[in-house]
């Protein structure tokens, strides 16, 4: 569990980073989740994205991928959130 401080960090690491994760029309999938996934075993914190033409609040899209990638929620604003999970292996983020 992050505290506010950790979430504070982590905010400030993401500001300059580019989305990775686009959940459209499609909505979300198990292929989503995947793509999740492996995106934070390399990078540890992902930022994500709601396009327009979706159908899925991003609040339920956080909570879907954060169960189903065994990860956290950092924060979410309008329609971006950001998701982090501690590798063991390589820790980038020192928490």
């Amino acid at each position: 569990m992050l505290n506010s401080k950790q979430r504070k960090y982590l905010r400030s690491k993401v500001a300059l980073m580019k989305d990775i994760i686009h959940i459209g029309k499609d909505g979300l999938s198990e292929n989503i989740a995947k793509q999740a996934d492996d995106a934070l075993e390399k990078r540890e914190l992902i930022k994500g994205k709601i396009q327009q033409n979706s159908l899925v609040d991003v609040k339920e899209a956080a909570s879907f991928l954060s169960e189903k990638a065994n990860c956290e929620i950092v924060c979410t604003i309008g329609n971006k959130f950001v998701l982090y999970r501690k590798n063991d292996d390589k820790n980038i983020y020192n928490l």
